[in-house]
């Protein structure tokens, strides 16, 4: 059945998002305003998931559902399914017990008010909501345990983009993405807006790279060992501007945000920097590698890390809510060659977009060794994607 949108729950969402009732984010230029279109919400149904489309060779399957509003998602030693859920504040762990393809059995395995982002290194489980880092161990079940250690306890204000998300990379330190605080404002705290390096021993920060307005996904390509990430750009500044965008992250890269964006365009709507043109603050700065449609909202990302698939990486696009033409509400996968450079894209799982209506909006994926799992936190399900 189709569900509407009446103007108060649009409101709401507006407002959980950090926007006044007009649509406008606070301390914004009224000119820049964006027509806001999300499209109507229907409710999940097996004739509509039918309809879903894969990739060629690959057939998806719903496994899971009735989860509210899954988001981040990372696979466990045993094959189990550890979900973050953001709005109800903890941590689900799905098994498959009789090993049908279907997660069968549920068990909440933390509490952590505004829980995102999820990783594992060695015996732990790390969760991370907009402020805390938390540390359990993992027990040979594959629960937690019940006391966490607090690793961290001040990262910035959340603000519009409180979306934390946080991994180990080769080199063994953990990388954490701080967005903004706002749509486009100049940020008053240097760690927002930035991807921060944290040493595992000392559990000391440092800025890693900046200029990245909110860079929810980031992995490591398994050739290069190179990080990328898929960074937002700002909205109420049209249909077709910003893009979103595909960067290679370097240590001390300034990735434009919120002078520039894309390969370097400068924002013209900005005034000037205090002792510089935009142009010149600009002119250092990385550029992005590709480019895709404005508004399409990227959550995660992850790279392939073997089989014939390795190298290349999956990105979910959660979808516009403020674009005359919607677009995003799929997951795409970035082709990659074997010296690791990105050289093009193809939708991967689509279908979720149908006109204006959507069912599903992709925000968190899992790469198994022979298994991709996918949340859509509209409808509360996970999707599992194999080859056939």
């Amino acid at each position: 059945m189709k569900a509407k949108y009446t103007l108060s729950a649009l409101l709401g969402f507006l407002a959980m998002h950090g926007y006044s009732q007009k649509g406008i984010p606070p301390n914004e230029d009224t000119k820049k305003v964006t027509i806001t279109n999300f499209p109507t919400h229907l409710e999940y149904s097996s004739s509509l998931a039918s309809g879903l489309k894969t990739a060629n060779g690959w057939k998806v399957t719903p496994v899971a559902t009735g989860l509210g509003k899954p988001r981040m998602l990372y696979i466990g030693k045993k094959g189990q399914l550890y979900v973050t859920r953001r709005d109800a504040g903890d941590v689900l762990m799905l098994t498959d017990t009789d090993k049908d393809g279907k997660f069968d059995d549920m068990i909440r395995v933390a509490d952590f008010p505004g829980v995102h982002g999820i990783t594992s290194k060695d015996d732990y489980m790390y969760l991370c909501n907009n402020n805390k880092v938390l540390r359990y161990a993992l027990n040979a079940d594959g629960t937690l345990g019940k006391v966490a250690d607090t690793l961290i306890k001040d990262l910035p204000s959340g603000g519009q983009h409180a979306n934390r998300t946080m991994d180990f990379g080769p080199d063994g330190k953990l990388y954490i993405s701080v967005g903004s605080v706002c749509n486009d404002c100049k940020e008053s705290d240097k760690e927002t807006a930035t991807m921060l390096q944290v040493d595992s021993q000392t559990w000391k920060r440092t800025l890693y790279a900046s200029g990245l307005r909110n860079t929810i996904g980031f992995d490591w390509q398994p050739v290069t060992k190179e990080m990328w990430g898929v960074d937002n750009g700002g909205d109420t500044k049209g249909d077709d501007w910003p893009p979103e965008e595909l960067n290679k992250i370097i240590l001390g890269g300034n990735y434009g945000f919120p002078f520039a964006y894309g390969k370097r365009v400068v924002d013209q709507s900005r005034e000037d920097p205090v002792g510089n043109t935009k142009e010149g603050w600009v002119k250092p700065t990385q550029p992005s590698v590709l480019e895709f449609p404005a508004h399409s909202a990227p959550i995660a990302f992850a790279f392939f890390d073997s089989g014939k698939n390795k190298g290349d990486a999956l990105v979910c696009w959660h979808g516009s809510w403020n674009r005359q033409n919607p677009s995003g509400y799929k997951v795409e996968r970035i082709k990659f060659d074997s010296k690791g450079n990105p050289t093009g894209s193809e939708d991967f799982l689509t279908g979720f977009l149908i006109g204006n209506e959507r069912f599903g909006r992709p925000a968190g994926v899992a790469i198994g060794s022979d298994v991709v799992y996918v949340s859509d936190d509209a409808n509360g399900i996970i999707y599992a994607l194999k080859e056939k």
